[in-house]
């Protein structure tokens, strides 16, 4: 794996975050967009693998997601537009899991139905939680929850079916990347949270990272 990319993503969001931490968040805000095409180009240099489209287009539709919602506090437009960037994104990481190599195991049928039990009641106590304070977003919102818990699903199915040791870094993304919708959907629709603006992008950044060299390693197994 060409890693020099991955490495500059991974400065580059030290730095973007260290500039959140020390509430400078108006450098950050400038920073923002160039953080995944860092993540974009590791990916492209790869060499090819099956999935590398379907993995360059959900980095592409997050990336358009982070830049929408730049804007967000100007339009209630942006943020909706925004959440739908994303949630074609994690259509497509579902689309990615699903096509990635299995291995012939068919077992742990009790493991992978305990799991998404856990999902599945995460999914309804998030829900019931955050619906009587969404308004008009819940629609868009309750569609955008089923997706990334379908994701997360596709994910933690793909665990227990896939080749290498590069699946816990998918799985580890994956649960990232519900764990950072989530302290943002609690910080905008119920109530302030700690830091959130920090640790909401460092759980996405993680997620991003993880899931991205995660599919890149899975090619090496």
């Amino acid at each position: 794996m060409r890693s020099i990319f991955f490495k500059y993503f991974g400065v580059f969001s030290a730095l973007y975050l260290a500039f959140i931490l020390l509430d400078m968040e108006a450098i950050g805000w400038y920073m923002k967009p160039f953080l995944l095409p860092l993540l974009l180009l590791a990916v492209y240099y790869q060499e090819h693998f099956a999935t590398k489209k379907l993995l360059m287009g959900a980095l592409v539709f997050s990336w358009m997601g982070d830049v929408i919602l730049l804007f967000s506090s100007r339009s209630q437009w942006f943020f909706i537009s925004g959440l739908i960037a994303f949630l074609i994104a994690h259509v497509i990481f579902m689309v990615l899991f699903n096509q990635e190599r299995k291995s012939t195991n068919t077992g742990n049928h009790w493991k992978i139905g305990m799991g998404l039990s856990v999902i599945i009641l995460y999914l309804v106590l998030i829900l019931s939680i955050l619906l009587p304070n969404l308004g008009a977003l819940r629609l868009p919102v309750l569609v955008y929850a089923l997706t990334i818990c379908c994701m997360l699903s596709t994910a933690y199915i793909g665990y227990f079916r896939w080749h290498t040791p590069a699946k816990s870094w998918i799985l580890f993304g994956a649960t990232s990347f519900v764990v950072s919708d989530t302290i943002l959907a609690f910080n905008k629709f119920y109530q302030p949270v700690w830091m959130a603006s920090f640790f909401i992008m460092l759980t996405y950044l993680v997620a991003q990272y993880c899931i991205a060299s995660g599919v890149v390693r899975l090619q090496k197994g």
